[in-house]
């Protein structure tokens, strides 16, 4: 290749040869070689593999035009024997007794050499070429495109399958091919002689053989006044290929310039670069992947460092009037997803190798000559990702008239969609995956969910019915980013360290009320205040379960909605939509970043035996005191929650007439017949005034005898009795005043402006605005007896005005929060307002309100549980709650 201003581009593929009955890899690329041309196509390491190589060009379309040929010769040579090729970084059937080494002397030798190393190469990939004649010049080069290597791998991911299994990754080919002594991220060279005293020194060393054997991610050529890029798997789209090519010319002038003209540059660290290229292996085009620059600004989804690329290169582009071509490329890439994810999707419809391998086979016998395909253009090309981010682009059908749909809030906060209408990032590739699936098979999806959803008990009452029907549970998942749970942790952590400071001081001495920080009346008069709770021990933890909810209001801003430390409902549910989603959308479950849920039980339970008295009677053989989730049975709302935690920690789930009480222990009576058995903790999923009112196994009341057991420490109840006045509404509106009274700092978390009626100065302000505020009970909870003021009918205002008036005491008033909405299926909305309508018409995503329930667990130390609960209400409403009519969201947390 000479010196140009343009530089000449060539590029070699690598491709494995399969049977096309078995379609399992096979050693017979000899019997291919036999009948085509020499030169351009050669053996590789194993015989299972042929490698072709381009023509040098200054010409993009002419190097599609030269890979297309290649491709289409070489499966004319394959077909008639029935074989065939595939251009990916692994194949998905491989039978590593049939594989072959090439009778090559020199492969012989690494193999003689290296052994498993050698014969575990069932790898190709695609190295792309570009003229750099002056070799100083080419190692400067190399430094300054190290830190973008990993956005081409990513690019290029092809390779989720590993020996007949999904490895996880999507490109698994790196992760082989890391491990040659001379593989992956080098080193900065300051001149072409300090590089090649390296290589003589590995070769001199006798790890390696010859100078063909350095295997970096980018270097000269061995052999041609070139720039290698070695690191990308091979691709079965040709058009891949092409962007890969036309991009890596793009940035090695780019560099060139940036060198001739003496511009300083800071490279990231050496070992920076090989995380983010594991992070580029195991993530691929549909993940983050790692800030280029190393300056510590964290993840960055690919397709915004793909934007990011074509921006600073664009003058290079331009220049070699590549500009068009590859914005074209770039988008089309970013809309059609990896080929590990296409694979990977293949699998999953029926669990079929053979279909990943037929997918691959297909797209790499498509490439037609001429011109790349083009996508239909929705408006000017641009230097940055917004062309990439637009709902039309991101998922034209799914998003089609979003935001025109009923609950859509112009001027609000859509988790999924910013003010410019551009699809946040870290919606973009589960967006795209819906868009694949289509809107047919995630009706299907659906349906199928919901069957599994009775057939397994996960179902939940609404108010006003008899019959449980199972609770709606979106296909769309909610995401949280790292930095938002991170400070919502923190400020949960604070607000229930407080209200724990609270319950103690109420069922104590009373400072808070007699320093003025909470009215004087508020606390006698809650109807949460129970004489039980004086029952409950010094220093012992009340609340040891909170649910907290927050919502996100128009300026995307997180507030605390309402406390709930009585008997917090959920998590269950946020650990099950996680399955229900796993199951129904397998295509969404191999993301990294994501908190796992498998913990959640196990830290309740540890959280439970930690609320246990210091002399507990129960203790197993390993001295763990003995926990039981205490219910009122089949008929409580909740109770696949219920039998769902008790299973999964392992304990007993016992009801009130099983109970027996007395002699100043609690025992439950033994399901085989045996001797009732003692426990130390109940946790207790019970109102306050229905367990102290049921009857126990003796048919007395449980009360007296259960508040004397918690007095004399032989029981703990989790929760707490008396909790209740605590997340009273008239309480919540002074929890960020208890906050630096108890703990001495500053609110992390904002509540929504709350007016409380008791006071008579807040009363008129609340009647004078009734139809702007949102007014509920202080003691409310489930969404009821809640007013809207804004969507209340006159006559509702009115009967609202005679409440308030009445006893002012018992209501609060709140300025409306325009809450979040979030891309929710259609059906899912339908199904929630009524079963009978599900799947009617035409299915959709539409927005809908959205909230959020976090779980503080305090055992031995206060936790937040990486379960959330994200309700969703139903179209055309702003109450979320399940009892109401609401359904729910997998919730994904992202790690810090």
């Amino acid at each position: 290749m000479s010196d140009t201003p343009i530089p000449a581009v060539g590029v070699e593929e690598e491709f494995h040869i399969l049977d096309l009955v078995t379609r399992a890899l096979v050693p017979r690329a000899g019997e291919i070689l036999e009948v085509l041309p020499t030169g351009r196509f050669t053996s590789e390491l194993l015989k299972s593999v042929v490698e072709t190589n381009s023509a040098p060009t200054r010409d993009l379309a002419a190097l599609r035009a030269d890979l297309v040929d290649l491709r289409r010769e070489l499966a004319a040579a394959a077909e008639p024997l029935g074989l065939g090729p595939v251009a990916a970084g692994t194949v998905p059937i491989v039978d590593p007794d049939r594989l072959e080494v090439s009778r090559d002397p020199r492969y012989l030798q690494m193999t003689e050499e290296y052994q498993i190393l050698a014969r575990e190469q069932v790898i190709c990939g695609a190295h792309v070429h570009v003229d750099v004649g002056d070799r100083d010049i080419a190692m400067a080069v190399i430094a300054r495109v190290g830190p973008w290597l990993p956005l081409f791998l990513a690019l290029s991911a092809s390779s989720p399958f590993w020996l007949g299994a999904d490895s996880g990754y999507a490109s698994m080919r790196t992760m082989v091919w890391q491990r040659w002594p001379t593989a992956g991220v080098t080193g900065r060279f300051e001149t072409a002689a300090e590089y090649d005293q390296l290589v003589a020194d590995l070769v001199k060393s006798g790890v390696i053989s010859d100078l063909g054997m350095v295997y970096f991610d980018i270097r000269p050529s061995a052999h041609l006044p070139t720039v290698e890029l070695r690191v990308c798997d091979a691709c079965p789209d040709v058009d891949t290929v092409v962007l890969i090519a036309g991009l890596f010319r793009g940035l090695v002038s780019h560099s060139v310039a940036a060198i001739e003209a003496g511009a300083a540059t800071a490279l990231p660290r050496a070992e920076l670069l090989r995380a983010a290229t594991w992070r580029a292996a195991r993530s691929g085009l549909e993940g983050d992947l790692v800030e280029p620059s190393g300056g510590g600004a964290g993840p960055v989804p690919a397709e915004d460092l793909l934007g990011r690329l074509l921006a600073e290169i664009r003058p290079q582009l331009e220049a070699a009037g590549d500009w068009e071509l590859l914005t074209e490329l770039a988008d089309q890439a970013v809309q059609r997803g990896s080929a590990a994810a296409a694979a990977r999707r293949a699998f999953l419809r029926r669990g079929l190798l053979t279909d990943a391998a037929d997918l691959l086979l297909a797209r790499t016998r498509a490439a037609e000559p001429g011109p790349p395909a083009s996508t239909p253009a929705t408006g000017p090309a641009t230097s940055d990702s917004t062309a990439l981010a637009r709902a039309e682009r991101v998922a034209p059908t799914l998003l089609s008239g979003y935001q025109g749909r009923q609950d859509f809030q112009p001027d609000g906060y859509d988790e999924s969609l910013d003010a410019r209408g551009l699809v946040r990032p870290s919606y973009r590739g589960v967006l795209r995956a819906l868009e694949r699936i289509g809107p047919a098979a995630l009706d299907e999806r659906a349906a199928t969910r919901r069957a599994t959803q009775t057939a397994q008990g996960m179902v939940f009452r609404v108010a006003g019915e008899q019959e449980s029907r199972p609770l709606p549970i979106d296909l769309v998942p909610r995401i949280v980013d790292a930095a938002d749970w991170a400070m919502i942790g923190t400020g949960l952590v604070q607000r229930v360290r407080a209200l724990e400071a609270f319950l103690r001081d109420v069922y104590a001495d009373g400072h808070a009320v007699a320093d003025g920080i909470v009215p004087a009346w508020a606390v006698p008069a809650s109807p949460g205040l129970r004489h039980w709770g004086h029952a409950v021990p010094a220093g012992a933890i009340r609340a040891t379960v909170s649910g907290i909810d927050l919502v996100r209001g128009g300026d995307g801003r997180w507030l605390v909605l309402e406390d709930n430390l009585r008997i917090p409902s959920g998590a269950a549910y946020a650990v099950a939509a996680r399955w229900l989603t796993r199951a129904a959308l397998p295509e969404l479950s191999v993301r990294p970043g994501i908190l796992g849920l498998d913990a959640v039980p196990a830290l309740l339970h540890a959280a439970l035996v930690a609320a246990a008295p210091a002399h507990a009677r129960g203790r197993d053989s390993h001295g763990v005191p003995a926990v039981a989730v205490l219910t009122s049975g089949p008929e409580d709302s909740a109770y696949f929650e219920h039998q769902f935690l008790a299973e999964q920690m392992v304990v007993p789930l016992v009801e009130p007439h099983e109970l027996v009480v007395g002699d100043g222990a609690v025992r439950y009576l033994d399901p085989a017949g045996g001797a009732p058995r003692p426990v130390d903790v109940l946790y207790r999923r019970i109102d306050d005034d229905d367990l102290f009112a049921a009857l126990g196994a003796d048919g007395g009341p449980l009360g007296p005898p259960l508040a004397a057991a918690l007095a004399a420490e032989t029981v703990s109840l989790a929760n707490a009795p008396g909790n209740g006045v605590a997340d009273d509404k008239v309480v919540y509106a002074h929890v960020n005043r208890l906050i630096p009274y108890y703990l001495g700092e500053q609110p992390v978390l904002d509540d929504v402006p709350t007016y409380v009626c008791g006071d008579p100065e807040q009363l008129d302000h609340v009647l004078a605005h009734l139809d702007e505020l949102v007014v509920k009970p202080v003691d409310g909870y489930g969404g009821a007896g809640v007013l809207i003021g804004p969507r209340a009918a006159p006559h509702e205002l009115t009967a609202a005005r005679e409440q308030l008036l009445a006893e002012p005491r018992r209501w609060i008033g709140q300025e409306v929060v325009a809450l979040s909405t979030h891309p929710t299926w259609a059906a899912e909305s339908a199904e929630s307002a009524d079963p009978s309508a599900a799947g009617a018409g035409a299915s959709r995503l539409e927005p809908r309100a959205v909230d959020l329930r976090a779980f503080v667990y305090q055992g031995e130390q206060m936790l937040v549980a990486p379960a959330a609960f994200s309700r969703v209400a139903p179209a055309g409403s702003l109450v979320v709650n399940s009892s109401r009519g609401g359904g729910c969201k997998d919730t994904w947390l992202l790690r810090s």
